[in-house]
């Protein structure tokens, strides 16, 4: 066994505290040992007021400090020694630990507040406080990868490099307008060229072709500048954008499917189904069980914070059904585990004949 002579190192004063040790996940291992010439993207992400992330191109990690039992030492070999004497850089009492994190994209809905984009908006753009994509890059915690799939998720326009969170009634009125021109122009949803799609907007209703081509690459895909419609994605926002009217008012289930079949047209009535919603309803059925109502109810207006949508939900409704609550939870939780824990975590599961419920673990008062 080779005998090194361990010192104390000149700059061991000025080096304390400068070094982290941070443990790698299998997944993340693979990433650097598989990167062959160019080294993954890894960055560090967190306003001040924030717990830090590490970001690789495809997810976010929270990275949280771990107590050593045992202190770990920082040595490098010394330059007039270097086979014999090994420096004492600095004692490292803890490590960070990555683990897998939602992406918090939420902030996104309060920085972009006021910067809505709608018909007839070119008026009000010198007035209008600006966010742009660089900024948002830099200061929201999410990957590339999953910033991206944010601003499709929720909608949010790119145009001149600022970020602007369409109007849920305009972008209805698109998508109905594009259902039309399907029918009318004889066009087939599996490849409609995007072209005359986008002159018939920009023609006769003046719709931007920067936004009307970002809307379409929203609701499908595109191949050789011919776009194949995700039908369940656009009969979704189209009933999306008819139960948001019904926040304080229910409506009747029988009336909202009559006006979600009109809106979808004859052509797609066939695949209009209340699952598409699921995380934007209650159903509330009556004590005598002949009406059914539906409510909006979005699990994006939710807290992000667990504990604070629990607290949401179960003041909302005392008990849940399985099915029920679970689509709120998707996301605030990285995969099925995590919901699992924190429903254990926040919820009390009672069986009874109608199958499992679950209630507050706490009192909550409406």
């Amino acid at each position: 066994m080779t005998e090194l002579d361990l010192r104390l190192s000149p700059a061991t004063a000025q080096d304390t505290g400068s070094f982290k040790l941070l443990e790698l996940p299998p997944e993340l291992c693979q990433l650097i040992q598989s990167a062959s010439g160019n080294s993954p993207c890894l960055s560090i992400k967190g306003h001040p007021t924030e717990d830090a992330v590490l970001c690789t191109s495809e997810k976010t990690y929270t990275v949280r400090s771990v107590a050593l039992s045992n202190t770990v030492l920082v040595v490098t070999p010394s330059r007039s020694d270097p086979d014999g004497t090994v420096h004492i850089r600095d004692q490292l009492h803890e490590i960070l630990e990555l683990a897998p994190a939602v992406p918090k994209l939420h902030k996104l809905s309060v920085l972009l507040r006021d910067m809505e984009y709608d018909e007839g908006d070119e008026d009000r753009q010198g007035t209008m406080p600006k966010y742009s994509y660089e900024q948002a890059r830099g200061e929201i915690q999410a990957s590339e990868a999953e910033f991206c799939r944010g601003l499709k998720d929720r909608r949010i326009l790119v145009l001149d490099g600022q970020l602007r969170p369409i109007a849920p009634p305009h972008l209805s009125t698109i998508l109905e307008l594009l259902l039309n021109y399907l029918i009318s122009l004889s066009l087939s949803h599996q490849a409609a060229p995007i072209e005359e799609l986008v002159s018939a907007l920009a023609d006769e209703h003046e719709i931007p072709r920067a936004v009307s081509n970002q809307v379409i690459s929203w609701f499908g895909d595109i191949n050789e500048d011919l776009w194949k419609m995700d039908v369940d994605a656009v009969i979704r926002e189209l009933g999306v954008g008819i139960l948001r009217h019904h926040r304080q008012n229910p409506i009747l289930e029988n009336e909202f499917f009559k006006k979600w079949n009109n809106a979808v047209g004859d052509t797609f009535e066939s695949s209009v189904k209340l699952s598409l919603l699921s995380g934007n309803y209650l159903q509330n059925v009556s004590l005598t069980g002949e009406e059914v109502t539906l409510t909006y109810f979005p699990s994006s207006a939710l807290p992000f914070d667990p504990a604070a949508r629990f607290v949401e939900l179960f003041l909302t409704r005392q008990r849940w059904k399985h099915e029920e609550i679970e689509p709120f939870l998707l996301d605030i939780a990285v995969n099925t585990k995590e919901r699992d824990k924190l429903l254990l975590k926040h919820a009390r599961a009672l069986t009874d004949t109608g199958g499992v419920w679950y209630t507050a673990r706490v009192s909550y008062n409406n």
